[in-house]
């Protein structure tokens, strides 16, 4: 077999590692920005597709089979993500006579439309949560939302991630999320279906992992809990679900066998449930067919290789295991660690990892390496850290003692926040729902004092001792009060830089991880999850404060992040009122509305659809007062 893998960065990497163990070998595909990335490198060959955006590169279908066909492919892993659950690229890869490493592409079809999953999961006797889904016009489901009653989910039919879906909790809010959804939906998956539920308050998100194959075998391997999210992405997943009777595993893993083999599932999938944390029921969700992004953590409780099982039945072999002869060990965490800033409404971050320490005796799932860049192309995931246990306590506090010693350097990363959160009361007792996030203040970072590396415990002798960046360990590291002489500065995790105070001060001790770049000046500090940057500029160097109006008026509308324009709805002349959408951006693959704070009348708008902006970057600025006024006259 020779394998290509129709997909990037960490998962990628994942797959061409158990390629390696078995002897198969591997074609990497990848777009411009991914041309020096590891996992092109990692490949025994590799096929460049075409420029940054998805259609000329991962979702290019002819690009994909071309690449399959010149290097010699037999095989084609989909990942996650991108064309994993396109039931058209599964057809086209067994039609050009190459081995689709997943299921039918019946089953996707099937199991991609959530209407139909609906309907199948109810055959299979699978409960499902009130909805409708029979009648697509806006006034029928404006309609049956009333009939079911508010507060109502609406989302997506097709595709998943978190995408096209809103929470709306009164008639009056109906058509507005309705609309943004459809949009959303229209734009990720190309089908803009739609289906209007129950909308459960106290909902916990379980999973069961199953695998089946092309003898009619099915089994489950266990539960996971993944009810920590924001705008329904995952940040914290968990193996096995915590906290549930053993009559409702019983129920969640025999229901989800119920449908897999209704649908004689024959590859890895997910099926997913609502749990009503309030009274205990269960609902089905979704099924995905596909390798879950979380499935290191099953593998860490029960000792087995998804991707090899995932190889085995694409070759037309029996599943390794019958269902009694599956065990489960212990407990595993992941958590995803992401280029975003959690105490900015976990805005999305671009950037270059400067610096990496990863803690020894973890599992490391990451698509970058020191020097890698974070871009506005594609997803914010920057790694998944995976820790297991003997039970739940050991295994999270495994979790938090790897994110004290996790460094990534010079890029905003969530990792404080996952840090935070391992130590939050409804995570320690594992009873989170999917609303914890939406219900706590996330804190910013603790605002560390800015000061002198003193030398006698830090600069010079980080600098005799290494001239290339590295972990550096030492009984403590002093930071001392600014001198004049020996000017220094903080990088925060909001990436701005901050000059000295003369009179702070800020202790590290060896229980700190510590990275020192002595040709460039820098020492990484990660406290409490939070990496902390200090440099030693040269005294040449003056600090000049931000010109927050050198952009425009203070009314403008900048980019919050790094994105692309997706949308210019207004234009010049326009008048608009407080809170009106004037553009929309996509960064990390979600849509975002961008609002004007104060209104009037648009002046310029600065960019265009397909724009690539930078944080900051004027895209709308607005006729100033006295400007309106002369026109008025």
């Amino acid at each position: 077999m020779r394998l290509l893998i129709a997909n990037r960065g960490e998962i990628a990497r994942r797959v061409q590692r158990t390629a390696r163990r078995l002897g198969v070998s591997t074609v990497a595909v990848y777009a411009d920005p991914d041309r020096e990335a590891p996992f092109v490198r990692e490949a025994d060959a590799a096929f460049h597709l075409g420029g940054a955006a998805l259609a000329d590169s991962y979702l290019n279908v002819e690009r994909l089979l071309t690449a399959a066909r010149d290097t010699g492919a037999t095989a084609v892993h989909p990942g996650y993500g991108f064309l994993s659950e396109n039931a058209d690229f599964a057809r086209a890869v067994q039609d050009a006579g190459l081995v689709w490493v997943g299921p039918r592409p019946e089953a996707i079809e099937r199991m991609g439309s959530k209407i139909e999953a609906r309907r199948l999961a109810e055959a299979a006797g699978v409960p499902t949560i009130p909805g409708f889904d029979r009648d697509q016009a806006p006034e029928a489901l404006a309609r049956a939302a009333d009939q079911i009653g508010f507060p109502v989910l609406v989302k997506a039919a097709a595709g998943g991630g978190g995408k096209g879906i809103r929470i709306v909790r009164a008639a009056g809010e109906f058509e507005a999320a309705l609309g943004e959804a459809t949009e959303e939906a229209r734009r990720s998956f190309g089908d803009d279906a739609m289906i209007v539920e129950r909308y459960i308050e106290r909902a916990r998100h379980i999973e069961v992992q199953i695998v089946g194959d092309h003898h009619g075998n099915v089994v489950h391997l266990g539960t996971r809990e993944c009810s920590v999210q924001r705008r329904y992405q995952k940040l914290l997943e968990e193996a096995p679900a915590p906290n549930l009777t053993d009559a409702t595993v019983q129920g969640l893993c025999s229901s989800a066998l119920a449908l897999a083999k209704a649908i004689d599932y024959d590859s890895t999938g997910t099926v997913e449930y609502v749990v009503d944390d309030a009274t205990g029921e269960f609902f089905f969700l979704e099924m995905n067919t596909r390798l879950q992004v979380e499935h290191p953590v099953t593998e860490a409780i029960t000792g087995l290789d998804l991707v090899e099982w995932q190889l085995a039945v694409a070759e037309g072999r029996a599943l390794p295991l019958p269902q009694e002869a599956i065990a489960f060990r212990g407990h595993a965490f992941e958590a995803r660690i992401n280029a975003e800033n959690a105490a900015a409404d976990f805005a999305p971050e671009t950037g270059q990892v400067a610096a990496l320490v990863v803690p020894e005796g973890v599992r490391w799932e990451s698509g970058v390496e020191e020097g890698s860049a974070i871009t506005p192309h594609y997803d914010a995931l920057v790694a998944k850290l995976v820790i297991d246990g003997v039970d739940r306590e050991a295994a999270r506090r495994r979790l938090v003692a790897a994110l004290d010693a996790l460094i990534i350097g010079g890029l905003v990363t969530n990792t404080g926040f996952q840090r935070w959160l391992a130590e939050q009361q409804p995570v320690v007792e594992g009873r989170v729902t999917t609303r914890f996030l939406d219900e706590t203040e996330v804190p910013a970072p603790s605002q560390a004092a800015a000061a002198v590396v003193s030398a006698a415990h830090g600069w010079e002798r980080a600098r005799r001792a290494q001239a290339e960046p590295g972990p550096w360990s030492l009984p403590s590291l002093r930071v001392t009060p600014h001198r004049p002489s020996l000017p220094t500065a903080l990088l925060d995790e909001t990436g701005e830089w901050h000059e000295v105070a003369d009179t702070d001060a800020t202790d590290f001790s060896s229980r700190d991880a510590v990275v020192v770049d002595a040709p460039g000046r820098r020492v990484w500090v990660n406290r409490a999850g939070h990496s902390y940057a200090f440099r030693l500029p040269p005294r040449r160097e003056r600090w000049a404060p931000n010109d927050a109006e050198s952009h425009g008026a203070a009314d403008a509308v900048r980019a919050p992040f790094p994105a692309v324009v997706a949308e210019t709805p207004v234009a010049a002349g326009a008048t608009v009122a407080p809170g009106d959408v004037v553009v929309v951006v996509e960064a990390m693959k979600m849509l975002h509305s961008l609002e004007s704070r104060a209104g009037g009348v648009v002046a310029q708008i600065h960019v265009g659809v397909g724009d690539s902006v930078e944080s900051e970057q004027v895209l709308v600025s607005f006729v100033q007062e006295e400007d309106a006024s002369d026109a008025d006259a």
